[in-house]
């Protein structure tokens, strides 16, 4: 069969649709970013509790999406669950006799040796960047709402906890680095918040002496 041949641009033009493609999707790549940390435990007096810790699915798998500011496409992925939980699991045990993890909070009923029932709920996530802030630190807010329960589900404290790291943008060479290191810091900051405020809290000083944890 007879086949036309094809003028030389287009034979060009079809051989650059691939190259433009994937430009294309270059471009409108998201980069992900997960965080992870070295999270010291906390120099403090350990209370001579037995408390249970339920981590909720969506704190466990928590990622916070930073979108471009002109496309509205997404931007960058923080993937943060991992590295929080990581965090409670090194301070929660230097602050308490023991520490049981809890898969689901029916495990609570399983376990009569617990004093309370400690449940971390992350509120909000806030990332600020040099590029949009104009300002020459990488940034990273973090709110929770903290809570505290009796083994039998009785209330003890709800309470917010904030906290906030920066890092200085000229330290790095990446955006990738830059929020690694300013979230470091905010864990830290909501480590050493969280240790040393605890026995402090409406209702936790209360319930402590009750139970003859504190002097």
């Amino acid at each position: 069969m007879f086949q036309a041949h094809r003028p030389a641009y287009i034979r060009r033009l079809h051989a650059l649709v691939p190259l433009c493609l994937a430009l294309l999707c270059a471009a409108c790549s998201v980069s992900t970013i997960t965080l992870s940390g070295n999270y010291p435990a906390p120099l403090t007096r350990k209370l001579p509790l037995t408390v249970g810790v339920y981590y909720p699915e969506e704190l466990r798998s928590f990622s916070y999406v930073e979108t471009d500011d002109e496309s509205g496409e997404d931007q960058y992925i923080i993937e943060s669950g991992a590295a929080q939980v990581q965090l409670f699991n090194t301070v929660l045990p230097a602050m308490f006799e023991s520490v049981v993890q809890l898969d689901t909070l029916e495990m609570v009923g399983a376990n009569p040796q617990l004093d309370a029932v400690f449940v971390p709920v992350l509120e909000e996530f806030q990332l600020g960047l040099p590029s949009k802030t104009k300002l020459n630190v990488y940034e990273i807010w973090l709110k929770y709402n903290m809570r505290l329960s009796k083994a039998n589900g009785d209330y003890i404290a709800d309470w917010v906890m904030n906290a906030y790291g920066n890092s200085p943008d000229e330290n790095f060479q990446s955006v990738d680095a830059g929020v690694k290191d300013a979230a470091t810091v905010a864990m830290r900051d909501l480590a050493a918040s969280l240790s040393l405020g605890f026995a402090g809290v409406a209702g936790i000083d209360e319930w402590l002496r009750e139970n003859d944890s504190i002097p």
